[in-house]
């Protein structure tokens, strides 16, 4: 599945998403075939996603 992530106030993409894939092996191949490829002037750029770390405050404003 693939998501794009936009901004909350104008729907517009935020210039990012992510992709989740079946397997390592299909996401370690499309992270050797998409990253820093060329597309319409802009390198992307392709990494495993890495989990936020929780929230230690608690804060809400």
């Amino acid at each position: 599945s693939a998501k794009v992530i936009t901004d909350r106030e104008t729907g517009r993409s935020r210039g990012f998403g992510f992709v989740e894939m079946g397997a390592d092996e299909e996401a370690n191949a499309a992270i050797k075939a998409l990253n820093n490829k060329d597309i319409e002037g802009r390198a992307l750029s392709v990494t495993v996603a890495r989990e936020k770390a929780p929230r230690t405050d608690n804060k809400r404003w």
